[in-house]
């Protein structure tokens, strides 16, 4: 491992483990050529809101899993990057909500594709989850989209109520909640599309935010959804954390 990500006392360390669990899946096929970019966009976002945990952010991811525990057939869908930077935690989550997790990526390759589910699979046996690990069927679609990136599994995403699907596009955002799903996703870019048509959108880390919903799972007591959640108004909450961050650096 990288000697600076493996140095707890290093002032960026969780970022750079994380950085460094990218580069790893990268080495080993897992991830499509573009995946880097796209870490080091949020990486950027992330450092913008001070690498932390905001309160809007706990309160959208606490949402988040009141519509998961509530909805009658909820689905994790998970890329590449989040198998490498949160599937653990993610599959502890399906475990205690008992629903599927579906690997869909926006660059499919047969390759790919086993490798991740592989990688999914093995820490289901290692951490004796009973999770159904979805995606090697293409025999559902996402309305509104062309080509590769229409294709889902039927008992996954095309039948789910409520769908987390961190670091998504906002073309299948859109496409999701045009098919009348409460749509859950993971964005430190509280402007990008994304993060503007979700149902609920956790402006956090992805790995800090499948920790928390995680945690979440594991209480005894449960959160109910909020009829009146004002997403945008969580957006707003972000930019100025944001805002109140860069303040800080240079008061």
């Amino acid at each position: 491992m990288n000697p600076i990500a493996a140095d707890p006392s290093h002032p960026r360390y969780a970022s750079l483990l994380r950085r460094h669990l990218i580069e790893e899946a990268a080495t080993e096929g897992l991830l499509a050529g573009s995946a880097m970019i796209a870490h080091g966009r949020g990486e950027a976002f992330d450092y913008l809101l001070g690498e932390r945990t905001t309160e809007s952010a706990a309160m959208a991811t606490r949402e988040a899993y009141a519509r998961l525990h509530a909805a009658k057939h909820p689905v994790i869908s998970v890329n590449g990057n989040t198998v490498a930077l949160a599937g653990r935690d993610l599959l502890h989550l399906a475990a205690s909500l008992a629903c599927p997790l579906e690997v869909n990526i926006f660059y499919r390759t047969q390759a790919r594709m086993d490798g991740l589910i592989s990688r999914l699979e093995g820490w289901c046996e290692q951490d004796g989850l009973d999770v159904e690990v979805l995606g090697r069927q293409t025999d559902g679609r996402i309305d509104g989209l062309e080509g590769p990136r229409a294709q889902c599994e039927a008992a996954g995403i095309a039948a789910a109520d409520v769908v987390l699907v961190p670091l998504e596009d906002g073309d299948r955002c859109e496409a999701l909640v045009g098919m009348g799903k409460t749509v859950l996703v993971v964005d430190l870019n509280p402007l990008s599309r994304t993060a503007r048509t979700a149902s609920v959108t956790i402006v956090d880390e992805v790995g800090r935010v499948a920790k928390a919903l995680r945690q979440h799972a594991e209480r005894s007591e449960h959160p109910t959804p909020n009829t009146a959640w004002d997403n945008d108004a969580c957006l707003q909450a972000s930019l100025d954390g944001i805002v109140a961050h860069l303040q800080g650096l240079f008061s």
